[in-house]
C-alpha cells in the first residue's frame, strides 16, 4: 500500500537519498523500515530538543542502537528549545518545529537528499483537521496534511496508527514511547484521547468520514485558492488592501481572510476589521508580529517590526543672490533667505500640533491638516520629516517650505537644501 501511495502520489524515487526524520517512536521507526524494505537508500535525522529529561536521552540512545543494527547513517542535533522558545517569543511546540524544519533542510543541502520524510500519518491528518476547525480556519486549514510540501514527504499518510503498531509487531521491532503523548494536557492530546473515541461512540466509522471530507475540501480548496489569488491582485497594492476594489468582490470577507488570517489576525479581529471597513479612519488592529490600520480608502498593513523611517540625506549650499540667481521649483530642493535662518538646522519626524505657515500663504496650518488634504495616508504621515531651526520648522521635507524663511526683496544670501534619493 505504502509503495503505491509513493508511487502515485510522486513523493520519491529510487535515485538519491530520502532523509528519515527519525524520533524513535512507532511512526518513525515503521518509516525507516518501511522505505528501507522497499529498496530505498536512507539516512536519519534525530533532533534532541531536550524537553524530557532521561526520556530525551533514552530517546537519542535508541535511535543510534537502531541506525547501527539497520546500518543507515544517522545524523543528530541538539537544541536548546526552551531557550529558543523565550528568545522568540514562541510556544515550545512552535518553536521545535521550527529548529527542527530548519534544520532538516539544511541537512537535506548537505547531504543533496531528493526529500525529508516525516512519519506523519492518517490519524494525524484527521487530528489536525479537528484542530483547525476547533481554533477556527478557512478551507485551506481544513485540508488535513498535505502528503508533499516542498522537500517535505509525508509517505505514511495512507495508514492509520493501527497499521503501523501491526506492521511492528509482525517485524518483531521495538520502538520508544513519548510519555507526553499518554497525558491530555496538550489539545492535540486531548482530541487524539477523548475527542475522538466519544465521536467513534456516536459514528464507529468517523475517522474515515473525516479524512474523506478533507480529500472532498482539499479538491475544492484548490479552485477556491485560484479565485483568491485573481482577488488578491484586484484588491492589493504595495500598501495594503483598497477598501473599495475589496467591497465589489464576491465574498469580500473570504479575500479579506485569506490576506490577513496568515499574518495572525484571529477570527475577532478580521470581523472587527471587515465591520471597520465602513467606520471612519485611524482604527488600529494589531496581531504578533502586523498592524492594520484603516485608513480612509485603504487597510494599511504594515509589520510591526519595521525600522524607523531613515532621514533623508540633504545637501546644503548657500548662494550669492541677484538678479540672475533661479530660485528651484522642485520639491526635492528647497530655497530659503539664508539671514533668516538664525539657528542650528536639525530634522525629525513630525509630531501632531507641529504648525508652519505653507508657502504662498499668512496663516498657520498644523502638518497634521496639511497632509490630509495632501490625501497622505496614516503610514505615510508617519514616514514625514520636516527640517527644523531651532523650534520653527522651515521645511516639510518634499513638500512644502515656511513662508516666513521665503526669499524676498531684501535677500542677499540664499541656502538651497537638496533631499539626495537613493
Amino acid at each position: 500500500m505504502v509503495e503505491r501511495y509513493i508511487e502515485s502520489g510522486r513523493l520519491l524515487t529510487k535515485k538519491g537519498v530520502v532523509l528519515v526524520a527519525l524520533s524513535g517512536g512507532a511512526d518513525s521507526v515503521a518509516l525507516l523500515l518501511l522505505l528501507q524494505d522497499l529498496g530505498y537508500a536512507c539516512e536519519a535525522a534525530h533532533c534532541n530538543f531536550h524537553l524530557r529529561g532521561a526520556e530525551s536521552g533514552r530517546d537519542e540512545d535508541f535511535v543510534r542502537r537502531l541506525c547501527q543494527e539497520r546500518q543507515v547513517n544517522l545524523h543528530v542535533i541538539h537544541f536548546n528549545t526552551m531557550e529558543y522558545a523565550a528568545t522568540h517569543h514562541l510556544s515550545i511546540e512552535m518553536a521545535a518545529r521550527e529548529l527542527r524544519y530548519a534544520w532538516f533542510e539544511k541537512l537535506r543541502k548537505e547531504r543533496d537528499a531528493q526529500a525529508v520524510a516525516v512519519a506523519h500519518h492518517a490519524d494525524d491528518s484527521i487530528e489536525t483537521f479537528l484542530l483547525n476547525l476547533l481554533r477556527g480556519t478557512g478551507i485551506n486549514g481544513l485540508r488535513g496534511i498535505r502528503p508533499r510540501n516542498g522537500y517535505i514527504v509525508r509517505p505514511l499518510l495512507c495508514l492509520n496508527r493501527a497499521d503501523i503498531l501491526h506492521y511492528l509487531e509482525r517485524k518483531g521491532q521495538a520502538y520508544v514511547t513519548d510519555s507526553t503523548n499518554l497525558q491530555d494536557e496538550y489539545t492535540r492530546n486531548k482530541i487524539r484521547l477523548r475527542l475522538l473515541p466519544l465521536m467513534e461512540e456516536i459514528n464507529p466509522a468517523v475517522r474515515r468520514s473525516l479524512l474523506g471530507t478533507a480529500t472532498h475540501l482539499d479538491e475544492a480548496a484548490d479552485i477556491y485558492n485560484i479565485g483568491i489569488e485573481a482577488a488578491k491582485q484586484r484588491v492589493l497594492d504595495k500598501e495594503g488592501i483598497g477598501i473599495e476594489a475589496l467591497g465589489k468582490e464576491v465574498s469580500s470577507r473570504s479575500v479579506l481572510f485569506e490576506i490577513l488570517h496568515p499574518l495572525g489576525f484571529n477570527e475577532a479581529q478580521l470581523e472587527d476589521i471587515f465591520r471597520a471597513c465602513t467606520g471612519q479612519s485611524g482604527r488600529v488592529f494589531e496581531s504578533e508580529a502586523w498592524r492594520v490600520v484603516k485608513d480612509r480608502e485603504k487597510l494599511l498593513i504594515q509589520k510591526k517590526e519595521e525600522a524607523l523611517p531613515v532621514p533623508p540625506r540633504l545637501r546644503i549650499t548657500e548662494y550669492p543672490y541677484d538678479e540672475n540667481f533661479v530660485i528651484p521649483r522642485e520639491k526635492h530642493r528647497a530655497c530659503f533667505d539664508t539671514d533668516k535662518l538664525k539657528g542650528e538646522l536639525y530634522l525629525r519626524l513630525w509630531r501632531p500640533g507641529d504648525v508652519f505657515v505653507p508657502f504662498g500663504m499668512k496663516g498657520k496650518k498644523t502638518i497634521g491638516d496639511y497632509l490630509t488634504d495632501r490625501k497622505y495616508s496614516i503610514l505615510q504621515k508617519r514616514r514625514q520629516w520636516v527640517l527644523c531651526c531651532d523650534d520653527a520648522i522651515v521645511w516639510l521635507v518634499g513638500e512644502r517650505t515656511d513662508n516666513r524663511y521665503r526669499v524676498d526683496g531684501q535677500t542677499r544670501r540664499v541656502t538651497v537644501i537638496e533631499w539626495i534619493k537613493e
